[in-house]
C-alpha cells in the first residue's frame, strides 16, 4: 500500500494519472527561490525555456545572463558569481553540463567549494528521439565522485519544485538532475519533503517486505506500479524514493537491507557508477545483502519514443519485477 503518512496522489493508479515534466517543477522552484533571495540568479547555456528557465529569466531579467552555446564559460561565470556573494543556478542540457564542462565543474566550482547549482535537464534515456549523443547517461557518475558536490533526482514535477526551493538554501555546490519526458505526478504539495531524507513511498498491507527497491527520479511510478503487482502475487517488498543520492541517507537504506535482506536499484542511468553503485559501496562496508540493478547495461543510447526505450533497455515495470524475482531467489539461496 502507498505509506499514507506520506499524502502520496491518489491517482496515482489511475490511467489517466497527471502527468508533467519534472523540469516545469524545476522552473517553478527557481521562481520562487529568486522571489525569496534576491542573490538567486539564473544563467543558461541558449537552453532557456527547454530547461524551463524562462519563467526566472522573464521575471527577473537582470539577474539572468545567457551564456549561449559556451558551457566551460557557463561553470566559471556562474563560480565567480558565487565568490561576489550571488547564489547561481545553471541550466543545460545534462550532456553539456556537466557533460561537456566537467573539469570547469570541478575545479572552479567544487574545489573552490562556491555554492553553484549545476542543472542538468534532459537526462538518462528518455530524451527519446534525440538519440544517443544526446542522452546523459553517465553524470550520476559523473558528479557523484567529485567532492564537496551534492546530487539530487526528484521524483515528479512537485518534488523538484520543493528540491529546488531547498538547494537554494544550503551552503554547498550541488547537481540537479532533471528528465525532459512527462512523469506521473506521485507526490502532492502536502507530501513532506526533506532533502537529505529517504522516505518509503510503498510498504506491505502486512507482514515485512521481502525485497527493498530503491528508486531515484523519474522511474519511480514503474516502481511503485511493479511493486502493487508483486505484492498481488504474494511478494511483498517496500519502495523508498531517493532524491539525494549524495548525501546518502545512510540510516534510512542501512534500515531498509536489514529489514528486507535483499536490495534492487531502480535508475535511468549506467549501472556503474550511478546510484546503485553509491548504494551497493555503503552496504558492502555496513550489511551485505544481495543487490539487483535496474538500469542501463553498459550501452550507448539511441533514437525511440521514450517509452519504447525504457523497455528496450530493460527499466519497465516487468524488469523491476524480474529483477525483484531474481534477487530474493539469490537472497533464499544464501539462506540454505
Amino acid at each position: 500500500m502507498l505509506n499514507p503518512k506520506l499524502k502520496l496522489n491518489p491517482k496515482i493508479w489511475n490511467d489517466d494519472v497527471e502527468q508533467v515534466p519534472i523540469r516545469k517543477g524545476f522552473g517553478q522552484g527557481l521562481l520562487s527561490a529568486g522571489e525569496a533571495n534576491e542573490n538567486v540568479v539564473g544563467l543558461c547555456a541558449d537552453l532557456t525555456e527547454s530547461t524551463q528557465m524562462h519563467l526566472f529569466a522573464d521575471k527577473f531579467p537582470n539577474r539572468f545572463i545567457q551564456v549561449g552555446v559556451a558551457e566551460q564559460n557557463l561553470a566559471t561565470v556562474a563560480s565567480g558569481m558565487s565568490a561576489m556573494g550571488k547564489i547561481p543556478f545553471c541550466s543545460s542540457y545534462a550532456m553539456f553540463s556537466p557533460g561537456r564542462n566537467w573539469e570547469q565543474i570541478r575545479t572552479t566550482i567544487a574545489y573552490n567549494d562556491r555554492k553553484v547549482v549545476i542543472v542538468g535537464s534532459h537526462s538518462g534515456i528518455s530524451v527519446g528521439p534525440d538519440g544517443g549523443t544526446h542522452q546523459a547517461l553517465e553524470d550520476i557518475a559523473l558528479m557523484r565522485v567529485v567532492p564537496n558536490m551534492d546530487v539530487v533526482s526528484p521524483c515528479d514535477a512537485i518534488e523538484a519544485k520543493k528540491a529546488t526551493i531547498e538547494i537554494a538554501k544550503t551552503k554547498k555546490p550541488a547537481y540537479l538532475r532533471l528528465v525532459r519526458e512527462k512523469t506521473p505526478i506521485i507526490t502532492t504539495e502536502e507530501t513532506p519533503f526533506n532533502l537529505n531524507k529517504a522516505e518509503i513511498f510503498w510498504m506491505p498491507d502486512v507482514g515485512i517486505a521481502q525485497v527493498g527497491i530503491i528508486v531515484t527520479g523519474g522511474l519511480m511510478h514503474r516502481a511503485l506500479l511493479a511493486a502493487k503487482e508483486l505484492e498481488a502475487k504474494g511478494i511483498k517488498t517496500k519502495v523508498m524514493n531517493l532524491v539525494s543520492i549524495k548525501p546518502l541517507d545512510t540510516e534510512a537504506i542501512l534500515a531498509l537491507a536489514k529489514e528486507t535482506k535483499a536490495i534492487v536499484t531502480v535508475e535511468e542511468h549506467q549501472i556503474a557508477g550511478g546510484m546503485g553503485s553509491t548504494v551497493s559501496e555503503f552496504l558492502a562496508q555496513n550489511f551485505p545483502v544481495p543487490i539487483g540493478f535496474v538500469g542501463i547495461k553498459d550501452l550507448f543510447g539511441q533514437s525511440g519514443t521514450p517509452d519504447e526505450l525504457i523497455e528496450h533497455y530493460g527499466m519497465g515495470k516487468d524488469a523491476i519485477k524480474e529483477a525483484v524475482k531474481n534477487c530474493l531467489h539469490r537472497k533464499e539461496i544464501l539462506k540454505k
